[in-house]
């Protein structure tokens, strides 16, 4: 599975890579055709200041690239929006075993003992999926619909 998240950056990178222009790159664009519709592996690897060799090597999924390299060639050369940046990075963690496993969301104490102290309005707390960490009674009478 790390292999397959491996190959996917690669070609995430490579359709980057064939969307850009090398005009929109900032490089020099002479009248010789070109065999690639967007930047050659040659051109990225320039921007980002790495081998060419390296490049070709990512692409492939031949090794596994590190944040700082990763770093280099989302910011200098591919110039990948935040969304564009947000997903190769979360394949760079998927592929290197890092899983981020969210932690469990706690009602502190003296949040616990706010709510409690509301009687007279409903009132709950929820996480950052949306889900329900806590409520006082009001708030359980008015979505549960039980008598108080």
């Amino acid at each position: 599975m790390l292999r397959g998240r491996a190959r996917e950056l690669g070609a995430f990178l490579r359709a980057r890579r064939n969307e850009l222009r090398p005009e929109t790159a900032g490089l020099a664009v002479w009248d010789e055709p070109r065999r690639v519709p967007g930047l050659r592996r040659e051109e990225v690897a320039e921007l980002a200041s790495i081998s060419t060799d390296y490049y070709t090597r990512i692409e492939q999924a031949r090794i596994t690239v590190t944040p700082s390299v990763l770093t280099s060639v989302v910011a200098s050369a591919l110039q990948l929006d935040d969304a564009q940046r947000y997903y190769a990075f979360g394949l760079l963690r998927q592929q290197s075993g890092e899983v981020r496993r969210p932690r469990a969301q706690r009602v502190q104490p003296q949040l616990r003992q706010l709510l409690d102290g509301l009687a007279t309005i409903p009132a709950l707390v929820l996480g950052r999926y949306m889900d329900v960490l806590a409520w006082n009674h009001l708030a359980s009478v008015l979505v549960t619909e039980a008598s108080p």
